[in-house]
């Protein structure tokens, strides 16, 4: 898959300064900027919306990486398309109807990205899903707060679907150097890392060695 990409999740970051901890990340190495989407109905918290995607377009030209772990995305494509989303990334557990979500958020000319818990099996994403999106999101914690441990039982899922799907396999949660080795050896390429980017001395450095995993 060539080199590990590096998504800083800003849900991790000093919001008393977001604009600047996103030009920092960017400045120190990162490839994009994960942007973590909670509604307090599919996950038991609430994080931000189109507002903060709109606020922090300007500031960066990385891609930027949104992620709905939401109710009823369907609901919510227009705005976060329109507020400047480049990947927009749902759960299968959420979504009634996925074809006709990948299809709406490729119309506004997005990239499309679909996500899995670690207690839903690979098997819930069908061939003809896989074959239509971008990237494929394995949660390594379960979705709803950032700073947790990370789910070892979840690596096989990752080898699992890197058999199945050739593109990005992106890996959320409890993501530090030594679990980013291993989830990169499982065979994911996108590593979405939050406490251990924004909560570290140096994200120069720590970018650094999670792409040179």
């Amino acid at each position: 898959m060539g080199k590990t990409i590096v998504a800083p999740s800003i849900l991790s970051a000093d919001f008393s300064k977001l604009g600047k901890e996103v030009l920092d990340v960017q400045q120190s190495g990162a490839d994009w900027i994960h942007v973590d989407v909670m509604d307090g109905n599919f996950v038991p918290n609430i994080t931000m919306g189109p507002l903060v995607v709109k606020a922090i377009r300007p500031v960066t030209k990385l891609l930027l990486d949104v992620h709905l772990m939401i109710a009823e995305p369907e609901k919510f494509i227009t705005s976060f398309a329109e507020a400047g989303a480049d990947l927009i990334t749902f759960h299968i557990e959420a979504c009634k109807d996925p074809k006709k979500l990948v299809s709406m958020i490729k119309g506004y000319g997005k990239r499309v990205g679909v996500s899995i818990k670690p207690k839903t099996l690979v098997a819930a994403l069908t061939d003809d899903i896989l074959r239509d999106v971008d990237l494929v999101l394995v949660m390594t914690v379960e979705p709803g707060f950032g700073g947790q441990s990370f789910i070892r039982e979840a690596l096989p899922k990752i080898g699992e679907l890197r058999k199945r799907f050739k593109k990005d396999v992106e890996v959320d949660g409890g993501i530090t150097i030594e679990t980013a080795k291993e989830a990169v050896s499982a065979g994911a390429n996108v590593l979405v890392a939050g406490t251990a980017v924004f909560g570290s001395k140096d994200y120069k450095e720590t970018i650094r060695k999670l792409k040179n995993l």
